[in-house]
């Protein structure tokens, strides 16, 4: 019993600085709460974001936010038809002075790095930028380089535009911890945000609210967080109930099974508790699982994966 109180005061101590950071962004994140929250969530669990949206909901102001509450360097890359690997990875230039070829590093060398649009880039391209969040490493004539710790991607992509796009195949969206989507503001903070004149300024002089070093102790902690036997036994339920037949073509792989054992730890730790419990599980669910799916119907609506999701959660018994 008193390690367990021990646990449970060092997660009360860690949701103090969770709370501030969360609090930093809703200034500029208007009644989004619960985005911010699974924004946190993945930052903690050291995962990446794909923010499904249309243009102008706030995306860019999210990663914005996030890395000037942290102190963070921050960097945004608009993903075309035309974009090279090189153009995000970086390049070797030869140096006549020293005689030899010297990495220039490119935007992706970044601890937030926005990728607005990545479903424009070709397939080469998307494959060298989600290789970085997989291995957190990247090659350059047979040299590996190690990208700046913590590292989060916040990827973007308009549901609305098909033409000059090369959706994301199955395999590449499963490197993303959680799929969200903003949505527009409630009509209050809207109209509070239109009679303010925007974030602009707000985010112009943001300040950290939480150092470098404190978030990489706050992940550290993540993976002390206390999953009990029958929460694992839980999730996979959840997964294998994807796997055979119903709606599902595509069920979740073992990554996104792990993804939302990581996730489950980082959101109790953001509870103030060291122990996740079934609602943790149950809440991200969805947002972590949905975008790793593929429906027998044939459609690539995220709305019909978290719903067929959510019907797995509800016939799936809860451990006691």
């Amino acid at each position: 019993m008193e390690s367990i109180a021990v646990e449970t005061s060092d997660a009360l101590h860690a949701a103090e600085p969770i709370r501030r950071l969360e609090e930093n962004v809703a200034r500029v994140i208007r009644g989004k709460r619960e985005v911010i929250r699974l924004a946190t969530v993945c930052l903690l669990a050291r995962g990446h974001v794909l923010l499904e949206d249309v243009p102008g909901v706030g995306k860019t102001t999210l990663a914005q936010g996030l890395a000037r509450s942290l102190g963070l360097s921050f960097q945004r890359i608009q993903f075309t038809s035309d974009l090279l690997p090189s153009d995000i990875i970086g390049v070797s230039i030869y140096n006549q002075k020293n005689q030899a070829f010297e990495f220039v590093p490119g935007p992706l060398f970044a601890n937030v790095v926005l990728a607005d649009e990545i479903n424009r880039a070709t397939p080469k391209t998307q494959s060298a930028l989600l290789e970085a969040m997989s291995e957190r490493k990247v090659s350059v004539e047979r040299k590996r380089f190690s990208l700046p710790e913590p590292f989060v991607v916040l990827a973007t992509q308009n549901p609305l535009e098909y033409q000059g796009t090369f959706p994301l195949p199955e395999s590449q969206l499963d490197r993303f911890l959680m799929s969200l989507s903003l949505g527009y503001p409630p009509r209050a903070d809207e109209k509070d945000l239109l009679l303010s004149g925007g974030v602009e300024d707000l985010l112009e002089h943001m300040q950290p609210v939480l150092t470098q070093d404190g978030l990489l102790d706050l992940q550290a902690r993540v993976a002390r967080v206390r999953v009990a036997d029958k929460l694992a036994d839980y999730m996979l339920s959840l997964a294998e109930a994807t796997r055979h037949g119903g709606d599902f073509l595509l069920g979740v792989s073992t990554r996104g099974l792990q993804a939302l054992f990581r996730a489950a730890q980082a959101l109790a730790l953001c509870e103030g508790r060291g122990y996740v419990i079934p609602d943790d599980v149950q809440r991200l669910a969805g947002p972590v699982l949905a975008h790793r799916i593929s429906l027998k119907r044939g459609t690539a609506d995220l709305d019909q994966a978290r719903k067929a999701i959510e019907r797995v959660v509800a016939a799936t018994p809860v451990p006691l």
